[in-house]
């Protein structure tokens, strides 16, 4: 057959070449334009190819790149051949696509909105991460351009995209900065490289005292206020009116500007029975009231932890006997012949679950049988006949914080003395 001697094509080829860039040879034995011989290009990317002579060459255009990014490592098609309209030899073509570097880096969006920094953030430590990809696989490094606020920032290791706080933050004097920040390809000749501008808003902490106003700066461009000195002159007339004080009013400032929080005035000095302060705006009146005349009660506050788990018994049922007996009172015990007590676990509590809190008490009382605070049963044992049986309904376990309770019952069997 004229179509013999062929094989498979492996071959190669760069992203971006031009219409007619040669792919490989055809080794068959005919010339292709021979009348009897037709060859054809089949498969997923038989699109990219065409035949001319014994050759394979790209099929490329200005509007149709070749671009390894977009379609992959590799171009996949088959060629057969036919002989006389009857198909003969058929042989896989297999392109791998040479990458180029062709592609900038590009920062991941998510990773460069502004970020929320608090002004005590630690100096030294990392407090964001920035990350741009390349297509074309590229190593990346990251750099601050040294303008703007890059003072305040640095990066340690180039490669990994973290941002260190190199000088403390202070929200009184700076709410918001900016930095360019660099991605540049490391392992190439090109370089190439993209920016973008990262805003940082410093997040307000209540660190800062409050001041009276007006504030008088302890030296220029220092922002600590000296307190002025309010002064008023008062008559025997003023003892219901509002005192009026120059400067004044008296009025104060939460340093924090970006929290300003309520503040609450207060007389310290030794006088201060003389004079009674509004403490929500620091107006200040002569006191009429005898200050003089009071009483004292002591308050208890008491500081209970978090109660996430109510108490447990650890069956709903327990089984115990007594043996009748003149005794006034015997413990109940279980059928192994050990103390019976009721017992729940607490799983707010780290030590085997025992709760210190917790009352045991029967419900509805028993004429017959009283539980101890350590789960015991006692029962009053004269008063018991041989055989009977007696179910107590609810031994309640109450934590006396919560209130949470969790209740079992008991079933007690009377036996005669002497029986097994």
């Amino acid at each position: 057959s004229l179509c013999t001697a062929g094989s498979n094509i492996f071959a190669s080829v760069r992203e971006n070449s031009p219409v007619g860039q040669f792919i490989s040879h055809i080794s068959i034995r005919s010339d292709p334009r021979a009348n009897t011989v037709r060859l054809c290009l089949t498969g997923p990317n038989a699109n990219w190819f065409y035949l001319e002579g014994r050759t394979i060459r790209l099929n490329s255009s200005a509007s149709r790149v070749l671009d390894r990014e977009v379609l992959g490592p590799f171009l996949i098609a088959e060629l057969t051949c036919y002989e006389d309209d009857i198909k003969q030899s058929h042989y896989r073509i297999l392109v791998e696509i040479l990458n180029e570097n062709d592609n900038k880096p590009k920062f991941l969006e998510e990773t460069i909105q502004p970020f929320i920094i608090s002004e005590v953030a630690a100096v030294n430590s990392v407090v964001f991460t920035v990350k741009a990809v390349d297509s074309d696989g590229d190593m990346i490094s990251y750099i601050i351009d040294q303008s703007s606020d890059a003072w305040f920032f640095r990066i340690d290791l180039p490669n990994s995209g973290k941002v260190v706080l190199s000088k403390p933050l202070d929200y009184e004097s700076r709410t918001r900065l900016q930095i360019i920040m660099w991605a540049q390809e490391s392992n190439t000749e090109e370089k190439f490289n993209i920016s973008t501008v990262l805003t940082i808003n410093i997040e307000d902490v209540d660190d800062q005292y409050p001041h009276f106003l007006p504030c008088t700066p302890v030296s220029p461009g220092v922002p600590i206020c000296m307190n002025p000195i309010y002064t008023a002159n008062i008559t025997q007339k003023h003892q219901d009116s509002v005192l009026e004080f120059s400067p004044g009013p008296i009025r104060a400032r939460d340093g924090d500007r970006g929290i300003n929080a309520p503040l609450m005035y207060t007389i310290l000095s030794d006088n201060h029975d003389r004079f009674v302060m509004d403490n929500r705006t620091g107006e200040i009146r002569l006191q009429v009231e005898d200050r003089l005349k009071y009483s004292v009660a002591t308050v208890v506050v008491r500081v209970l932890s978090e109660n996430s788990f109510p108490p447990v018994f650890n069956t709903t049922t327990f089984k115990g006997f007594i043996i009748q007996s003149s005794s006034p009172a015997s413990i109940v015990s279980t059928y192994g012949n050990q103390v019976l007590q009721v017992q729940v676990s607490d799983q707010d509590f780290s030590d085997q679950g025992v709760n210190p809190n917790i009352r045991f008490f029967l419900h509805p009382p028993s004429r017959l049988y009283q539980v101890t605070q350590e789960g015991v049963l006692i029962a009053r044992t004269d008063q018991l006949r041989a055989f009977d049986r007696h179910i107590l309904q609810q031994v309640v376990a109450r934590d006396e914080e919560s209130g949470e309770e969790a209740s079992a019952s008991v079933d007690i069997e009377v036996l005669q003395r002497g029986q097994a």
